[in-house]
């Protein structure tokens, strides 16, 4: 099986086995956004949807997925 390099750019496992994904927004337009605005986009945010798990896991399938 191949691993989806898309997914992996947008997906990460933490150590505990959360999966963790990128904000939205942060790619263009941020000129006139506030700094602190921008400084939020930084953040990581879990993935709480349980189709979405399956089918990221579907995607990565030799990722880590916790201990």
């Amino acid at each position: 099986m191949k691993t989806h390099k898309a997914t992996s750019k947008r997906f990460k496992y933490t150590s505990s086995g959360k999966l963790m994904r990128t904000k939205i927004g942060k790619s263009h337009l941020r000129r006139k956004k506030h700094p602190r605005v921008k400084a939020l986009f930084d953040m990581m945010i879990e993935v709480t949807s349980s189709g979405a798990k399956k089918r990221v896991a579907r995607l990565l399938p030799y990722a880590k997925k916790g201990k």
